[in-house]
């Protein structure tokens, strides 16, 4: 699923309840390349949708993070819930 524009208070609840229903049995990829614009409700979209997959046994990828969602995982102390990409963590690790 391609993310794309702004994931503000303005978009959320649709693109929220947007992705729950393509959930199936797959594992799924939520590319967010093509955000303009997050707030922190892209959190909580990404953490419901966590909750969805974990719900159904299924898994959850996250790829194309913008920086600005990155700093607000870091900043809220979820990175156990919403990790980020293992190459990014080395990234950061090394600085």
């Amino acid at each position: 699923m391609i993310v794309q524009g702004a994931v503000t208070i303005d978009s959320v609840v649709m693109l929220t309840k947007t992705g729950i229903a393509l959930f199936d049995d797959q594992p799924l990829t939520i590319d967010l390349d093509q955000v303009t614009e997050v707030d922190s409700t892209i959190v909580s979209m990404l953490l419901e949708w966590l909750r969805a997959t974990q719900k159904n046994n299924q898994a959850l990828h996250v790829v194309n993070m913008p920086g600005s969602l990155k700093s607000l995982i870091q900043l809220y102390g979820i990175t156990e819930l919403i990790p980020l990409p293992a190459s990014e963590d080395a990234l950061h690790s090394a600085s």
